[in-house]
């Protein structure tokens, strides 16, 4: 699944190929996602510009004129990718916004469940849209602490890595992230939340967001043919992962074999000697 890493990337590959520029069409092939593309779309955005081109979690928050704004996420298997807009339709391949100056962009997703949703001017601002108001502080802008790791934890009998992965305390802290991020900071990804210690937790704080800005420096990595908008693809996995599909692997720390678990229905990895759980 795309995470904050490859999320972020996609936004700054759009970002660069279309922003302060016109939409020109906008054909739809596919209106089938987790929820359908709106019926609006794309008559309500024709022959505007693409004034701005957030991201708020895993949501790309893509603002046309005064109209109002795309909620786009890209769900298990969704990208967005540059392309003529002449290239061959291939399966899967949703939509495309095809821009003045002969830019384009093609939205594509497999197993359909990322989402297109239209958040018009008139409805007040895009933050408070229902799928964004409830999620947690963005972890690279400078919120993230341990102060706000403890503050969100306490009472909570949940393992530290299902709350890191609610996104109600802090957003993008995705399953493989989660791993990695807890291997950094030496704490075992079954410790009750409520337990977390402040030691712990400025540990926790600071390898979080420094696995979210190798993963970013390294373009991306969640998927292993994931690609960003100019084709390009991520190279995390190669460079930084630690124990994330290390199964039976050494630590690369003490030389432990590394361990699978399932927390959730999610695999988890970690390291039994550099985390141990203390009971």
């Amino acid at each position: 699944m795309p995470e904050l890493p490859e999320v972020e990337t996609t936004r700054r590959g759009i970002e660069t190929t279309a922003l302060n520029r016109r939409l020109v069409a906008m054909p739809v092939r596919e209106r089938r996602l987790r929820w359908p593309i709106p019926d609006c779309l794309p008559d309500c955005i024709l022959s505007q510009t693409l004034l701005a081109c957030q991201r708020r979690g895993k949501y790309i928050l893509m603002q046309f004129g005064d109209q109002g704004t795309l909620l786009v996420h890209l769900g298990m298997s969704g990208s967005i990718r540059s392309c003529s807009p002449e290239t061959f339709w291939r399966p899967h391949d949703h939509l495309q916004w095809e821009f003045d100056g002969g830019q384009c962009l093609r939205y594509h997703d497999p197993r359909r469940f990322g989402s297109i949703l239209w958040h018009p001017r008139q409805a007040g601002p895009v933050l408070e849209h229902p799928r964004l108001a409830a999620l947690g502080i963005e972890p690279l802008e400078g919120g993230l602490s341990a102060e706000h790791l403890l503050k969100g934890t306490r009472g909570k009998a949940q393992s530290i890595k299902q709350v890191l992965l609610a996104g109600q305390i802090v957003v993008g802290v995705g399953n493989i992230y989660a791993s990695e991020s807890l291997f950094r900071a030496r704490i075992h990804p079954e410790l009750p939340a409520g337990r977390l210690t402040r030691a712990q937790a400025q540990r926790l704080a600071r390898a979080i967001i420094d696995t979210l800005n190798d993963a970013l420096s390294s373009g991306g990595s969640t998927l292993r043919d994931y690609v960003n908008a100019t084709g390009e693809p991520g190279s995390y996995f190669d460079l930084h992962a630690a124990v994330y599909e290390r199964e039976g692997q050494p630590c690369r720390q003490c030389g432990s074999g590394i361990r699978r678990m399932v927390q959730g229905q999610r695999a988890t990895y970690f390291c039994p000697r550099c985390q141990r759980l203390r009971r």
